[in-house]
């Protein structure tokens, strides 16, 4: 061999040769996809057989083969991959010679800095290892020659295949309770804002699963979509590997901008929304597959035995239940009667969708597909019956999500509502939600059905609660948004004026309540007032009542607690009164319960602040209501300049995170004859981390903080300058504005952030240098979010005039800027 041959051979086979082809094959724009990870295989195979064919040379061993498994077995090479490799040789050779040839392949591999997962076999010995491991026999079910002795592979593969189908009955519940398994550990994938795109449900390890079920012979996943949705998973994963160059699944928040980037979407929500909509179809595969897996299962267990019962003959017809007209249940599926015709009868969609739903029953995918391409569209408006049937779809409780989701996965949903493709897969960036917002309006409708004996119209809560979000995605408010595209949606249904016009303001109004009883003043006449005026009836106002607790349930453990139950039964009882002619009484004095009157005479007794820490201070409303988050810690305080600011600081220095908050005075009777004013605060608040501090402790820092021997602002910087920000998603600035029309007897300043270690801290001092009262204060967390509202007075306890306010909003904004 000349030099001249030796140079290219290294340039084209070597490890730098490699290294360079692999660069240039990964950093061209030209290829990217499908074609890009099917060269970088070939590319790698190419690389490999050159190894393999020196290294077998030198050691002198002959039936031998590299046998590519796993993701490199299928072509499917991402640019940081492991490279799955079996070396697989018929044992004639001694081991020593065996182990030779394997280092020769492994370690040049390994010297690049290529990750390798590497085993050495004997066929038997392979076959005996998958027999024990199922992890193992799932990737050698993709073997794949790379080089070597081709026949020795063919033979395993075979004998593999051989074993799986033949083990089947035993290895296929394994392999479902795997996923499952991981699906409980990992989430699913659909609903994650950073989701593991390889582990979570609807990933790729589901969608390899779907393949090896195929393989059984068992079952056949839907092959409708299924390759697509691989291919996006797949190409996700590729530009997640090129953005931060390491092998990660897990697409961060801050990762998701340049991953749409090198993908060619518009922004990270249109990313999330495709690898949702991928998820989606592999987690309905996956819902569909492998029921079908356990029905085949169960007819073959149970077929020796009716056999045997019936001496040998034929085994009985499947039974066929009637449900409603036209549809009937077999094989506990929900299928079509004999006698059904879905191109004459536009309402056997949503009949088949609530039969199924209110036996707890599937909805047989074959049936669903023929539907999606047979049935009659509905006419608009609706008929009864379809309005009927939807109501009843929704009012099934849990049961109505499998078969939604089955209705969605074929375009049904959309096609019987066509404004739903704006909320279909459509991601929420607020982390106190669970749901993307879509399934967040199902999950709704399927809490609401639970309220449905509350209400005197369940029909208008459970659609309101199903469209209550529905104009997210467009621009503006989406509740303005929302009560239009509502009021064109309850028409379609076909409901009449009256009911349309209600659900529309269900709609408008959703957030209403919530927002008013934890972040205004509910003594404040003009509070009662502005909800009453926005109700209008006693009817609206019971249906909104509960769709309030419907759409907080349904958003996530942090948006529902007994504390903010209770506050929005206080508001709509004050609603219900001035609703049926009561005026709203002028405030006075609150009543301090028996134990804030305690802290508070004991604190005018001591002229300091008196603390009670509470881990659980109330009674859920109902048996199963969630359990108010954080715990109490009631703090009486004669009344004085700097209060509000040294007990945010105080709880700041202590990690405790104040999760609501308020702030009121009350007027006690003095031993001479007088009164004087007591500040009382209640909070509830959790610790970042650890335990929670001694109320003792907590009570001498706010002694030093109110006499100004504790420094808080400093103290503050110091520990947020000894910790690096850690890197995020960038929150949007703080707003701040004067809530307009909030009180007749204080101004209103609402303050939007991001809730932070200091903030109402912050907020507190900037208050405070304004010289204004304030009168109180609601402090309402959700997630990474503070929604504030500070009740505020000039010194003489008059509200702000309207450009003194606006001046306000602007100092308080600039302090947290």
């Amino acid at each position: 061999m000349t030099s001249t041959e030796v140079t290219t051979e290294s340039e084209d086979s070597g490890p730098s040769g490699y290294a360079a082809a692999r660069l240039r094959l990964l950093q061209g724009e030209a290829r990217s996809g499908p074609p890009r990870r099917a060269a970088l295989a070939s590319l790698t195979d190419d690389w490999l057989s050159a190894l393999f064919a020196s290294a077998t040379a030198h050691a002198g061993v002959r039936g031998a083969a590299l046998v590519a498994v796993g993701g490199y077995g299928r072509g499917e090479l991402s640019p940081r991959s492991d490279l799955d490799l079996l070396l697989l040789h018929d044992g004639s050779a001694d081991s020593g010679a065996v182990a030779t040839l394997a280092d020769r392949i492994w370690y040049p591999v390994w010297d690049l800095g290529l990750a390798l997962d590497h085993s050495v076999r004997t066929p038997a010995e392979a076959r005996r290892t998958a027999g024990e491991d199922l992890k193992v026999q799932l990737g050698l079910l993709d073997a794949r020659p790379v080089a070597g002795d081709l026949g020795l592979v063919a033979s395993l593969r075979t004998a593999i295949l051989a074993d799986w189908r033949n083990q089947a009955p035993k290895r296929l519940p394994a392999l479902d309770e795997l996923c499952r398994e991981r699906a409980e550990r990992q989430g699913e994938l659909q609903f994650l804002l950073e989701p593991d795109l390889k582990e979570a449900r609807g990933g790729l390890r589901d969608a390899t699963a779907l393949r090896a079920v195929a393989a059984s012979w068992v079952a056949d996943a839907p092959r409708e979509g299924l390759a697509e949705a691989r291919r996006v998973l797949l190409d996700a994963r590729d530009a997640l590997h090129l953005t931060t160059g390491r092998a990660t699944d897990r697409l961060a928040l801050q990762e998701q901008d340049q991953v749409a980037g090198a993908l060619g979407l518009l922004d990270a929500d249109a990313l999330l929304r495709q690898v949702y909509e991928a998820a989606r179809t592999v987690s309905y595969a996956t819902d569909v597959t492998w029921r079908e897996v356990n029905r085949v299962l169960r007819a073959r267990s149970a077929r020796p035995r009716l056999r045997a019962m019936l001496g040998g003959g034929r085994a009985p017809a499947v039974d066929r239940s009637p449900l409603a007209d036209g549809v009937v249940e077999a094989d506990g599926e929900v299928v079509l009667a004999r006698t059904a015709r879905p191109e004459r009868d536009p309402v056997l969609v949503l009949r088949a969708a609530a039969a199924a739903a209110q036996s707890e029953l599937p909805l047989s995918r074959h049936v669903v597909r023929h539907l999606a391409g047979a049935a009659k569209p509905l006419p608009v408006p609706w008929p009864a019956e379809a309005r009927e049937e939807l109501v009843t779809l929704l009012g099934a409780g849990e049961a109505t999500v499998p078969v939604w989701e089955a209705l969605e996965a074929e375009g049904l949903i959309t096609r019987l509502l066509p404004d739903w493709e704006r909320v279909h897969c459509r991601p929420q960036r607020n982390p106190v939600h669970t749901w993307t917002v879509d399934r967040h309006l199902v999950e709704a409708a399927v809490r609401a059905s639970s309220l449905t004996r509350r209400v005197g119209r369940p029909d208008l809560l459970l659609v309101a609660a199903l469209l209550h979000d529905i104009g997210k995605g467009w621009p503006g408010d989406h509740s303005v948004a929302g009560e239009v595209i509502a009021r064109d949606m309850a028409a379609r249904i076909g409901f009449e004026p009256h009911d349309v016009g209600v659900i529309a303001t269900l709609v408008r109004h959703h957030l209403l309540l919530i927002e008013t009883a934890t972040r205004r003043d509910l003594d404040d006449p003009a509070t009662v007032r502005s909800v009453a005026t926005a109700v209008s009836s006693a009817s609206t106002l019971e249906l909104l009542h509960a769709l309030t607790e419907a759409d907080a349930l349904a958003t996530g453990p942090a948006a529902w607690s007994a504390w903010r139950a209770s506050l929005v039964t206080d508001l709509v009882k004050r609603v219900a009164a001035v609703l049926a002619g009561e005026e709203p009484e002028e405030p006075e004095p609150a009543d301090p319960s028996a134990e804030q009157e305690r802290l508070a005479i004991e604190a005018l007794r001591t002229g300091e602040p008196v603390l009670a820490l509470h881990a659980q201070t109330e009674t859920p409303h109902e048996e199963d209501a969630p359990e108010p988050v954080g715990v109490e810690l009631l703090i009486a305080l004669p009344d004085r300049p700097g209060v509000l600011p040294a007990a945010a600081g105080v709880l700041a220095l202590h990690r405790l995170t104040v999760r609501a908050a308020d702030l009121r005075a009350v007027e006690l009777p003095t031993e001479l004859g007088g009164s004087a004013d007591v500040l009382l605060l209640s909070w509830r608040v959790a610790a970042e981390y650890g335990s929670l501090p001694q109320a003792a402790r907590l009570r001498a820092d706010l002694v030093r903080a109110l006499d100004g021997s504790l420094d808080i602002r400093s103290r503050l910087a110091e520990r947020e300058a000894a910790y690096p920000r850690r890197r995020g998603v960038k929150a949007p600035p703080p707003r701040v504005k004067v809530a307009a029309a909030g009180s007749r007897l204080a101004t209103v300043i609402e303050v939007r952030a991001q809730d932070a270690p200091g903030l109402l801290h912050r907020i507190g001092r900037a208050l405070e240098q304004s010289a204004v009262r304030v009168r109180s204060a609601h402090v309402s967390t959700l997630g990474s979010n503070a929604v504030d509202a500070f009740y505020v007075t000039d010194q003489d306890g008059r509200p702000l005039a309207a450009e003194r306010a606006a001046e306000l909003a602007q100092e308080v904004e600039k302090a947290l800027g």
